[in-house]
């Protein structure tokens, strides 16, 4: 290898499935152009196959692609007349159906035509890496690995890197790179056994959970209510999940493991159960049929009953006592309650804790590296809040160990297996250090690759140091510090990031602080959203008491620090992630400049709760309309963003977020969220090196005025006539169209943003004080939905 890092110019992804062409679809997010590969076809199209993959995935739900744009960007291409392309391609992933004898004659035909410094690598989730490797032409062998996804790929952020013995060690240093940077990936490096690691654990887990179930007579329902967000984990559980994954794949998956696993102390319980091979034969295979587990009959879900073998109403009620086990804050006192087994959904929840966390220290050493990589594969690959090793650490290790040990000896474990030596030498497996690696028996600290060090605030597992930077202002709603550096960060400590007086209070402390001892401001969130809104509940209870200066002062202070950020005399970066709706959006589009992982949702959806955009956001569309058609026509843009704010649009990506002017085009799209804080503190620095000047306030636009309200008003007129739109979604309309138009003035009159923002604070005010908003608000607040009324 010449080069340290790896150059992906494009890429190519042989097998045109669901998962190859989903992965082409993320590596197209990564501005990675790619050719997918398939069979011929005996069509004249002869990549029909590859193209239909391509068409699928603008189909898919959740979207493989970050913007149905890319899709240009996926070349079909077939294993017969293309193999040549291959030779401009650095990196080549195959995902092809999971036979050794199908993937060593693909490989054999591919060889001659990789290039030398071109890495190839499978998507295997199943097959041994050594064994493969085995079928892999020998000059490619040393550039040979599993690189194994998580589906779907765009989401999931686990990527699981794993090597066989002929694997070059730089190799697998520049593929975590390239994973973690340009893919936005969470690398976990496993060792070549059965099912890796998150799938290992996952699916014994899943097993573990169904067996004790079905020996203490709990219906699948509870099992679900139990082993969902109760437990710190996705509201998918354990059921649920297994529909989703599809219970032939479940089945295929046990079946694996039952082969390769004939020594694993636990291998009695990789055994499909009676009732899924019922559903199976049936032909109820989980989600992707319409039955499974669940099955949605009218409006109501069904559960299977394996005692009847037929579907019944579906019971998430769980008994009191037990709710309150589950309520108790301290980890350890809950899991001692949990062990007591007085009722069977307790016994049930602590003998799946204990099965688990004897399992993971059973197999820690043959497995992984460290506790750390089995934590993280959980965390990232089955979305745990813990992982075990964490969760087993919180509740006490050795307090812990000594109840799986009472049960080992009064057989009331799963097997006759007593926990390692190592488990009673150590006080917990993360410290400041690292975290224990049982093939050692040392701490292992966390990898030093480059391109951690651009991770300025990584997710960190329990007892891993965790440096926080320096506090200089900290209040309940916001939180002003460093890291020892020129760049002052300000984070938003309200849940969901919400925007109020304190938020608002917090950014002028922040703009003081910024203009007179740093070079810049970033507004970065350490955790959740970068900010959901306004705090709806606190406006509607101000609404409710009649006290609408309150509101007023909110609106117009939120609009007035917005501002000031814009014309401050430093620079300002809005490092974005996940939702920015709202003021969220508005106080982002009012920053110098914005830096967005690429999972970012934003939206001006005030319409939704019946108001219109009131920080400023209507305003800043207006300016930026006017400058972005400044030698045409504003009429089509002015129409595309009005409807954009109307409908309560929301940016399903970063990069759609671009398309809807939301992010403008000198915004940068990162793909790691962790690496957000350190490209906002490039930007400040590179502003700030350009000698940094913010535009001058007071710039007017000529206005669209009463002939833009009146054409957006017809838009309206139509909807409402084909019963599209409420008489009060007219109202809020024409408000937003008069407000973006700049008022019901002379077409063309120069407003500015004084006069803008004005026009949003009344039009706000007003829809505050009609009863169909504040029924909007209220149902919002009660049920999460919006109400159409």
């Amino acid at each position: 290898m010449t080069d340290q890092k790896l150059r992906v110019r494009r890429a190519a992804v042989l097998g045109s499935g669901v998962m190859g062409a989903q992965i082409a679809a993320h590596l197209t997010a990564a501005g990675i152009p790619v050719d997918l590969f398939d069979l011929p076809s005996d069509d004249k199209q002869r990549s029909k196959i590859a193209a239909g993959g391509i068409q699928n995935l603008l189909k898919l739900k959740p979207a493989p692609l970050a913007s149905k744009d890319l899709a240009q960007f996926i070349t079909a291409r077939n294993f017969d007349d293309d193999l040549e392309q291959l030779a401009h391609c650095d990196f080549i992933i195959e995902a092809i159906v999971e036979r050794m004898d199908i993937k060593k004659s693909l490989y054999e035909k591919i060889g001659p035509h990789i290039h030398d410094d071109a890495f190839f690598v499978t998507n295997t989730s199943g097959l041994s890496i050594t064994e493969l490797s085995g079928v892999v032409p020998q000059a490619l062998q040393s550039r040979f690995c599993g690189v194994h996804f998580f589906n779907p790929p765009r989401y999931m952020h686990l990527v699981e890197l794993i090597p066989h013995e002929g694997t070059d060690s730089a190799v697998m240093d520049q593929l975590e790179e390239f994973l973690t940077r340009n893919l936005g990936k969470g690398v976990v490096r496993c060792r070549d056994t059965a099912n890796f690691i998150a799938n290992r654990v996952g699916v014994f887990t899943m097993w573990s959970t169904m067996h004790h179930a079905q020996r203490l007579g709990l219906g699948f329902d509870t099992v679900d209510a139990l082993t969902g967000p109760a437990i710190g984990r996705p509201k998918s559980a354990t059921f649920r999940l297994a529909d989703v994954v599809g219970l032939d794949t479940m089945a295929n998956v046990i079946r694996t493991m039952d082969a390769k696993l004939a020594d694993d102390p636990w291998h009695h319980l990789f055994k499909a159960p009676e009732w899924l091979s019922k559903l199976i034969e049936a032909g109820a295979l989980g989600q992707k049929a319409g039955a499974g587990v669940f099955r949605k009959e009218g409006r109501d879900i069904k559960v299977f009953d394996p005692e009847t073998g037929e579907y019944r109403a579906t019971d998430y009620s769980i008994r009191d006592e037990v709710k309150a086990i589950l309520a108790i804050k301290d980890p350890g006192e809950k899991l001692a309650e949990l062990a007591k087994c007085e009722y069977p959904e307790t016994e049930f929840l602590w003998a799946i804790h204990r099965d688990l966390f004897h399992y993971c220290a059973h197999h820690l050493a043959a497995i992984a590296e460290s506790a750390r990589e089995i934590d993280l594969a959980m965390r990232w690959g089955y979305g745990w809040k813990m992982g075990p090793f964490e969760q087993w650490q919180a509740a006490g290790w050795r307090k812990v160990a000594c109840l799986i040990e009472e049960d080992t000896e009064a057989g009331k474990a799963e097997v006759d297996v007593v926990l390692p030596k190592w488990v009673g030498d150590v006080d917990g497996v993360h410290g400041p250090g690292g975290s224990y690696s049982g093939a050692t028996n040392e701490v292992s600290p966390r990898p030093d690759l480059a391109v951690y060090r651009r991770q300025y605030q990584p997710v960190r597992l329990l007892g891993e140091a965790t440096p926080d930077g320096q506090t200089l202002h900290e209040t309940d709603a916001i939180r002003l510090w460093t890291l020892h550096d020129d760049v002052l960060i300000a984070s938003l400590k309200t849940r969901m990031g919400v925007i109020e007086n304190g938020v608002v209070d917090g950014l002028n402390v922040a703009l003081d602080k910024a203009e007179a001892e740093f070079d810049g401001l970033v507004i970065w969130q350490p955790q959740g959203p970068f900010s959901a809104g306004a705090n709806l509940k606190a406006a509607a209870e101000a609404i409710q008491r009649g006290d609408f200066d309150s509101v007023r002062s909110l609106v117009a202070g939120f609009q007035a620090v917005n501002l000031r950020m814009r014309y401050a005399a430093v620079p300002s970066v809005a490092a974005v992630r996940g939702l920015a709706l709202g003021g969220g959006l508005e106080l982002a589009m009012h920053a110098s400049r914005r830096v967005a992982h690429l999972e970012s949702y934003l939206g001006l959806v005030e319409a939704g709760v019946g108001l219109l955009p009131g920080g400023g956001g209507l305003a800043t569309l207006a300016m930026q309309i006017n400058a972005d058609t400044a030698a045409g026509d504003t009429y089509p843009l002015l129409e595309k963003r009005y409807k954009q704010v109307a409908m309560g649009q929301v940016a399903g990506s970063a990069l759609e977020a671009k398309e809807m002017g939301y992010l403008r085009p000198e915004d940068l799209v990162v793909m790691h969220e962790h690496e957000l804080l350190h490209a906002a503190h490039g930007v400040v620095r590179a502003l700030t090196a350009a000698g940094y000047r913010p535009d001058l306030a007071g710039r007017t636009v000529p206005a669209a005025g009463d002939v833009g309200v009146a054409t957006l008003k017809m838009l309206l007129v139509n909807m409402l006539e084909g019963h599209f739109i409420s008489e009060h979604d007219f109202e809020i309309g024409s408000r937003i169209a008069t407000v973006i138009c700049g008022g019901e003035i002379d077409r063309g009159t120069p407003v500015n943003e004084d006069w803008l923002h004005h026009l949003e604070r009344e039009h706000f005010l007003e829809l505050c004080a009609m009863p169909k908003t504040q029924e909007r608000i209220g149902h919002m607040l009660k049920t999460g939905k919006p109400l159409r009324n």
